[in-house]
């Protein structure tokens, strides 16, 4: 078993390693799929939450073990580095893998809990949202912040941004860390990484006018770009949502 703490966490060790026994039995579920399952436990006078990644298929044990990091050690390095540029997410704890000699099993990433207020994913329900205009050009200014520091969080969705108004002003953290590239963006990229968030073009249009007054590009080419790869990513996501259905008839 690797296990890796924080300097912050690593006197609380044992404690926390107590709650990963108690896993399956204990603490608040926030999200149960397939793919992973996240929890919240109650530690002394915060909370943490501990996410459980999967078991990986016989392929990726191999891949885990030998030729690329965990998604739970991702998870833990990219916090710590998305702290160290200033950008928000938990505060990251520890991440735990279970292996042996040739093979990798399960894994942990252990963060502090946050509360946040909403989501980005309210922004959408919601055409009413108060302040709807003044969130969405923060929240652009706060992915431009990511782009100059040549961060695509490659999961950029409307559930992975938790938000937190704070005074007159909005804070933006970051959850589901495991896919990041840390590289110099082009324009494409930087405009591509805004396609997953919302199918609404009067949104669209809000964020593409917030980036071209913090970037050199003028908005008609943002908003031509967006708005395309926006409409791209549905067609692909609804292609997929269809094929499964049909696949799923089949077996039926």
């Amino acid at each position: 078993m690797k296990i890796v703490f924080s300097e912050k966490y690593k006197y609380r060790k044992d404690e926390i390693l107590q709650l990963l026994e108690t896993f399956s039995q204990k603490g608040k579920t926030i999200k149960e799929g397939g793919r992973n399952t996240l929890k919240a436990f109650d530690f002394g006078d915060l909370q943490l939450n501990i996410k459980a990644f999967k078991i990986p298929n016989l392929v990726n044990k191999i891949v885990y073990r030998f030729f690329r990091k965990s998604k739970a050690e991702r998870s833990f390095i990219y916090a710590n580095l998305l702290l160290e540029k200033g950008i928000g997410t938990p505060e990251p704890v520890a991440y735990i893998e279970k292996k042996n000699t040739f093979s990798f099993g399960k894994s942990y990433y252990i963060s502090e809990h946050l509360n946040a207020d909403f989501t980005y994913r309210e922004l959408i329900r919601d055409e009413n949202f108060p302040e709807c205009e003044k969130i969405l050009q923060e929240f652009t200014a706060f992915t431009f912040k990511l782009h100059e520091n040549n961060i695509l969080f490659k999961d950029h969705s409307p559930g992975n941004t938790l938000i937190k108004k704070n005074g007159d002003r909005y804070e933006f953290y970051l959850v589901d860390l495991n896919r990041m590239d840390f590289k110099e963006l082009s324009f494409e990229e930087r405009i591509k990484n805004f396609s997953r968030l919302t199918p609404k073009k009067e949104m669209i249009a809000i964020m593409s006018e917030a980036y071209s007054k913090l970037s050199p590009w003028d908005y008609d080419k943002i908003f031509n770009t967006m708005w395309a790869e926006t409409q791209r990513f549905q067609e692909q996501f609804f292609r997929k949502k269809r094929l499964k259905k049909k696949l799923l008839f089949r077996k039926d």
